[in-house]
This record gives structure tokens, sequence and C-alpha cells, in this order.
């Protein structure tokens, strides 16, 4: 049988209500030159018969379903990486639509370029509030070859873009990580994992065509920020800053990443603010640890530099942030505990 020239590897658990119409925007467009490979994560629903009944009225493509216990999101992609054999591996999310005419796009730039990876644009997609939904085009070049790490790295820290779905990559760059590559029992996982797999790529081609519908839910009460979910964003790019200094990044890309790593965050700690007080105040000291511990430069020269005159509007209010952050600013804390407040309470009224 002939090397598949992409794997699409979808991890599941409990997508019932979303597998059946994921598949069928990928089925409609794969050839016998695919190979999709689904991990039932454990689904206590009707999630794996879904999967069999799109096998069962599609026999002549390579469909793989694998069952499995629980893993987690983490482990159910290590699963299906490790069953993949295709040329290059696209993840995509259960719930997600693959755009019409993106396996052509991505088929035709791999048999023009054969890049390391291929990075794409794509859509956020609301359902239930179409007026949000927004297509989001990256900051590379378009139309020419992209090589040098730091010509596809420091891009990806600015758009800070940080998905997996939208970077396609060779089978042979996953090799170059640390075995299994997706860190178990963390969310995430995509914020410390993408950013090593650029680093070991060599060349890129930037592809505008629109990959997919990105699903955003609805927000919900159910869904508040915790305290390991606030620790878990932190760490997740504290634990890129390791093997990224161990593939040479330069002192330009160093500096790229310590403003993706000051926008995370600035933004996680007002996130904490939904937290209790006594366990928002543990947390936010858990966190400032954690980002102090992961900057290549000191936080006064990252923030003499997002200060800048010429740094954008977004980096100079990070700075700002930043600095009442790290001084204990009072009024900061004041508003960022009556925004949050304010939200969480908007929130219970629109759910009761």
């Amino acid at each position: 049988m002939n090397q598949p020239s992409i794997s699409l590897i979808m991890a599941a658990y409990n997508a019932a209500p979303f597998i059946t119409d994921t598949l069928a925007h990928i089925v409609g467009q794969m050839t016998a030159t695919h190979e999709l490979i689904v991990v039932d994560d454990g689904s206590r629903d009707a999630t794996a018969d879904q999967v069999r009944a799109v096998q069962a009225s599609h026999p002549a493509l390579r469909i793989v379903l694998h069952q499995q216990a629980n893993a987690g999101i983490a482990g159910a992609r290590n699963a299906g990486l490790a069953l993949a054999g295709g040329q290059y591996l696209a993840f995509i999310d259960s719930d997600d639509r693959l755009r019409p005419g993106a396996l052509a796009a991505l088929d035709a730039v791999i048999a023009c370029e054969q890049p390391d990876v291929i990075s794409t644009a794509f859509h956020f997609w609301h359902p239930d509030a179409p007026h949000k939904d927004r297509d989001v085009q990256l900051s590379y070049p378009v139309g020419q070859r992209i090589e040098g790490q730091d010509a596809i790295l420091a891009p990806f820290f600015d758009d800070r873009h940080t998905y997996l779905w939208n970077n396609i990559c060779r089978r042979e760059i996953y090799a170059r990580l640390p075995q299994p590559p997706f860190p178990a029992g963390r969310v995430f996982e995509d914020l410390s994992v993408v950013p090593l797999l650029l680093a070991h790529c060599h060349s890129m081609v930037y592809l505008p065509f629109v990959l997919l519908d990105y699903r955003q839910h609805p927000a919900s009460i159910t869904k508040a920020v915790s305290a390991g979910w606030c620790v878990d964003v932190v760490t997740a790019l504290a634990s890129a800053r390791a093997p990224l200094a161990r593939a040479g990044i330069s002192p330009a890309v160093q500096a790229h990443f310590d403003a993706a790593v000051c926008d995370f965050y600035v933004g996680t700690v007002k996130c904490s603010y939904q937290l209790p007080g006594t366990e928002g105040a543990a947390v936010r000291t858990r966190l400032r640890a954690l980002f102090l511990s992961t900057l290549f430069t000191s936080p006064q020269q990252l923030l003499a530099r997002l200060g800048a005159a010429g740094a954008s509007k977004a980096d100079r209010r990070n700075a700002r942030q930043l600095g009442q952050i790290l001084r204990g600013d009072w009024l900061f804390h004041l508003r960022q505990t009556a925004s949050r407040q304010f939200k969480l309470w908007r929130r219970a009224r629109a759910a009761a």
C-alpha cells in the first residue's frame, strides 16, 4: 500500500453531537492518497458507532478507528501519531469542520514545494453567534518559500495563534521531539508542542487558504477558570523554553518568545481574578515565579522593549499591565477584581 500524502488524526471523546458532521466534511474530499485516523478516547456515547457507520459507507477510503481507555487529549493524539503513516500529519478536532478543497490545497503545496511545514489561515466559527465569525490570516509572506528558524518562529510568536491543527508538519519532524511528543495530563499542550515543532523546521509555506472552521462554544459558568487551568497555561510555554534553547534559537527569536510569554502571562493573571480571593492570590504567586523563570531576558529589558515607541499597541498595553502586576499595583488589582466578578455575574445571569 502506498504511503499516504496526509494522515488526518482526530482525537474524539464523547463527540457524538458533532463527529458525524465533522467526518462528513473530511471524507467528502479524501482520496486514496489520504488517511484518516480517529482515536476514540474512552467515549461513553455513540462516538465509535458513528465512526463505524462512516467507515461502512466509504469502504474505498482509508479510515482507521482506534479505541482506547480514556487518556486525555494528549494521550489520544500520541496514539494517533503512533498509528499514522502519512508523509504529512494534520490534526483536527472532533467538533471542527474542514473547509471544502482543503486537502486538495495542501496536496498542491506538497507536490510543488515539499516544505517541512505548511501553515494555514483559519476561521473562528461561532454557530450560536454568527456575527462574531472571522477569518484569521497569519503574518507570514504569501507566495514564497520561507526558510530558516528566525523567519518561521518570529512571526509565529508575534501572531500568538499556537494551534496544532493549522500547522501541517512532515511526520519526521514529530520524530525529532522527545517521545511521546504531547505532554500527558495537561491542557494547552499545543502551546508547548507547536513551538518545538517549528523550531525543528527548516522550511515553510504559508497557505492563506482558510483550512477549517474552528468551533467556538458558548461561554459557560460550568467552565470557569480554575487554579489548574491558570497554571497549565503558563507552564505550557515555560516547558518549551529549555528545548527551544537547545534548538539554538537566536536572541532575536528569544525576544519574540518573551513577548509571547508576557502576553499569555498577563492574560492568565487577569483570568485568575475569577477565583476566590485567597486561591487567586496563591495562584498569582505561583504564576509570577513561573513567568520569571521562563524569560530569556530580565523583566526590565522586556518591559523596555515592549513599551518602546515602535512596539505594537498590544505589546505596549502588555508592558503597562505587566509593570502593574510586578509592582503589585493596587489600582490594577481593584479593576481586575471588579471586572472579572462582573463577568462572572453576567455569565451566571445568562445561564439562569
